[in-house]
């Protein structure tokens, strides 16, 4: 089996809101909650008609990307991890109050933080709030705005196969390292530290490794459009095999904003594990309806076991792929039609704890409704 792996330097599938993306293009303000300050992150928004950037001869070079985003990219040293005594990984300034962006598993449980920057002063961070189910942190220091070059955060949803793109980070703590690649696929799934899903997660071949963690993938207007978070080994190694995992810049807009805001971030959950239906599925057993999300399992206690979801009881095999059939098959939440897992994940992440959702399921051949009120995503997926 491969081998994901997050970018750690020396040392189920449930549907629940997972930040996919769905931010407007434009200014995003993250209300700062410390001592009355704003922090506004800003992306350059093509004019009407414009391409997207996809060779660097429509952007800067790599060089000029480097030169101006370097200063805005730290190295992270945290101590008393629950992994290891030290823990070394990357991050970048997101504006002049201090504010920094680094992996959740960079500083996973750590006692002290120490953030150095590019004209080698290191300073201690505080840790302003985690979010386990991105991992993704933001971390606040104290210093001087002269010392701070913050990085623009870019639209991940304008972001292509093929698409030149550029990393700058703390591989094996060679402070600043640039590599450069392109854009190898979007729209992944990775696992999250507490094994939830990531979704719309690019994926790159610009080389990153560990202690890479943290740091930023730029386009080639010098915009982040990733946070480098794991890479691929292939089970071999535990090195770059050309295959690595960026947390996409909607998400991590989404997220640094709501911990600035309440130093917390909340996911609505749903509470059912499920799979997408396909027409050779439903053909083979006579279902009412070809797409869909078959429930394959109801979390107890969650929205969707109060609303009276029907979790599926027969294993089947199809084409090689197991699914469990006899639940309820969800086809449509609050007008918008379903067909697959992410797609009912999107939706729920456009909502908050304690909301409610209108699902549109078939059970056996009837049609029928439900309104689910979302609960707060655990910490782990349960069962």
């Amino acid at each position: 089996m491969p081998s994901l792996r997050p970018l750690r330097p020396y040392v189920a599938l449930v549907v629940t809101a997972a930040l996919g993306g769905a931010v407007a293009v434009g200014a995003v303000a993250l209300l700062g909650g410390l001592e009355g300050d704003t922090t506004v992150i800003t992306e350059t928004v093509a004019a009407s008609g414009s391409s997207t950037v996809r060779t660097s001869s429509d952007g800067m070079t790599v060089n000029e990307i480097y030169e101006r985003a370097a200063p805005g990219v730290v190295q992270i040293n945290s101590t008393g991890g629950s992994t290891s005594g030290r823990a070394l990984g990357s991050g970048f300034v997101v504006d002049k109050t201090g504010h920094v962006v680094t992996n959740y598993h960079v500083i996973e449980g750590a006692d002290e933080i120490r953030v150095s920057f590019s004209n080698r002063d290191t300073v201690e961070a505080e840790l302003v709030g985690t979010d386990p189910s991105t991992d993704l942190a933001v971390l606040k220091v104290d210093t001087s705005a002269s010392a701070l070059t913050p990085l623009s955060l870019g639209n991940s949803d304008q972001v292509r196969v093929g698409d030149q793109v550029v990393a700058i980070g703390n591989p094996f703590g060679l402070a600043r390292t640039a590599t450069a690649g392109i854009v190898s696929a979007v729209q992944r799934l990775i696992t999250a530290p507490n094994r939830f899903t990531i979704d719309h997660v690019i994926q790159t071949d610009a080389p990153i490794n560990h202690g890479n963690s943290g740091g930023p993938l730029l386009n080639a207007r010098g915009q982040v459009i990733g946070v480098n978070t794991q890479i691929e080994t292939g089970g071999i190694s535990t090195g770059n095999v050309g295959i690595g995992f960026s947390v996409p810049s909607n998400t991590v807009k989404d997220v640094v904003a709501q911990i600035l805001r309440t130093g917390r971030v909340d996911h609505a959950y749903l509470g059912i594990s499920g799979h997408a239906l396909t027409s050779e599925v439903a053909e083979t057993y006579k279902l009412p309806v070809e797409t869909g999300v078959v429930v394959a399992k109801v979390t107890d206690g969650s929205g969707a076991d109060k609303a009276g979801l029907k979790a599926g009881e027969n294993d089947v095999v199809v084409a090689g792929e197991t699914y469990v059939l006899g639940g309820d098959i969800i086809v449509g939440i609050d007008g918008k039609s379903i067909s697959s897992v992410e797609e009912l994940r999107d939706v729920i992440s456009e909502h908050s704890p304690g909301q409610k959702v209108r699902l549109s399921l078939f059970r056996g051949a009837k049609k029928t409704s439900v309104i689910v009120t979302l609960g707060r995503q655990p910490s782990s997926p349960q069962g």
